[in-house]
């Protein structure tokens, strides 16, 4: 038996050590890619990552991507993931590939998945040395929550407080706050630390919340990993909610919940900031657009005030060798509407608009730091097919599939998704009925199985493919 100190140990050490330093070069000669994908609930994250990575793996069926366009691209093979949690990728596409495919479980944490890429380069300089060049392709797939807590970095608690106090008065929220609001004006703040009494208040919010996203489906929660705690269930950095305004008093039960958002802050948001969100060098951002519109005006417009604030923690502007080094910076963003096989390929043009409206000051932001998102929308793994049908002398354009949870397809006019933002009159005609899909099989060779995920792939890592 060998001692951890022995020489296995020394060779586990300095492995490490050969590592960080080739992951150090590759980023300076440009060989090394950070891609984050994220988006709200529900949005599509892991599908996303699910058939990109099984799309590159086969080398096919990416005729947007010009690596494989112009025949140099020769494929890619996984990567063992490195620290964290990895990416389930072979469970998740073995359920998709089987007879009856099921769609794979929601992200609720961050998971790595590193791929090897090869390819013949188009570099003059870099063809007469070595032909075939390689990019090490990192992603990181996260809940979209998570972003919404990153702006805790620069608040206070008091602040924290006000803001879920005054969206707690809003309808449809007023009547799900009831419960928690209720046990929080009765709270002796400043009396001394009552753990059965802050765990009560916890439950409150955290089931006040819970019924926001699920039941009414809204966006904007805060803070994210009270619904989804992974590995912090238990931990006392869960231990706060937000509370009316009173004195703070040393040793007070007050005081205690406002350590613990201390605490939440520094060790929590602050370390997903820290290790994983300023070393991401692109970024999609995924938005299941027609759910919003299904929900109604309400869920509608608290998306978009979500996504205005996931656009504040965005660290944008492009960086050299050395930036790429010290201080890397997204450069690219994309932001997705994904379930476009939902709809007929003649609203597509709609739909990307329409996700451009709702994003757009994120869009401001992005450009006024000199990047121009991308918008586009997509199907990761398309579940329909367009037919046309005749209906009173019109001929319209219609989807087949599967529904959800059905057991045959079925073919419908799936509606029209507006060229702009919703009119008022539009939420009460019933216009807003998009219905959900089963998935189909995924297949290796097979030709249209995703809509636009080439295109998503040329923008975010074609560049680097050249």
């Amino acid at each position: 038996m060998v001692e951890p100190g022995g020489a296995a140990g020394e060779r586990g050490w300095l492995g490490g050590l050969i590592d960080d330093v080739g992951q150090l070069v590759d980023r300076a000669l440009d060989r090394h890619l950070r891609l984050a994908v994220t988006g709200l609930r529900r949005s599509g994250k892991t599908v996303f990552t699910t058939a990109l990575v099984h799309h590159l793996l086969d080398g096919r069926g990416l005729p947007f991507l010009e690596a494989v366009h112009e025949g140099r691209y020769l494929g890619a093979r996984l990567l063992p993931p490195g620290e964290g949690e990895p990416f389930p990728f072979e469970r998740y596409v073995s359920a998709l590939a089987k007879d009856a495919p099921e769609w794979p479980a929601a992200t609720e944490r961050l998971t790595h998945l590193r791929l090897r890429l090869r390819f013949r380069t188009t570099n003059y300089w870099l063809r007469a040395l070595q032909p075939i060049q390689e990019l090490t392709l990192e992603i990181v797939d996260y809940p979209g929550e998570w972003l919404l807590d990153l702006p805790l970095l620069e608040t206070s608690f008091e602040r924290f407080s006000e803001t879920a106090l005054e969206l707690a008065l809003e309808e449809p929220r007023r009547a799900a706050a009831e419960g928690w609001l209720r046990i929080a004006r009765d709270l002796d703040q400043e009396g001394p630390p009552d753990a059965a009494a802050i765990d009560r208040l916890v439950a409150a919010y955290t089931a006040y919340l819970r019924h926001c996203q699920r039941r009414l489906g809204l966006a904007l929660i805060q803070p994210g990993r009270l619904l989804a705690p992974g590995p912090l269930a238990g931990s006392p950095a869960l231990r706060f909610a937000p509370l009316p305004p009173a004195p703070t008093r040393p040793n007070s039960l007050r005081a205690a919940v406002i350590e613990a958002f201390e605490r939440y802050r520094e060790e929590v948001v602050r370390a997903f900031y820290e290790e994983h969100f300023r070393h991401f060098d692109r970024q999609i951002v995924l938005v299941d657009l027609l759910a919003c519109l299904n929900l109604g005006p309400i869920q509608f417009a608290d998306t978009q005030r979500a996504l205005a604030l996931v656009s504040e923690s965005f660290r944008y502007g492009r960086t050299g060798l050395l930036g790429r080094l010290l201080a890397p910076r997204i450069d690219r963003l994309l932001f997705a509407a994904s379930k476009a096989d939902h709809v007929a390929p003649s609203q597509h043009a709609a739909l990307r608009q329409l996700l451009r409206l709702l994003v757009a000051p994120a869009g401001r932001a992005a450009r006024f730091e000199g990047l121009e998102p991308e918008f586009l929308a997509i199907a990761a793994l398309r579940c329909t097919d367009v037919v046309r049908t005749e209906h009173q002398g019109q001929v319209l354009s219609c989807v087949r599939g599967r529904l959800k949870d059905e057991a045959r397809e079925t073919v419908l006019f799936p509606g029209e998704i507006p060229e702009g933002l919703p009119e008022p009159e539009d939420w009460t005609s019933g216009r807003f009925r998009f219905r959900e899909f089963a998935p189909r099989r995924l297949r290796a060779g097979e030709p249209g199985q995703h809509i636009r995920l080439d295109q998503a792939l040329q923008f975010l890592i074609g560049d680097k493919l050249r």
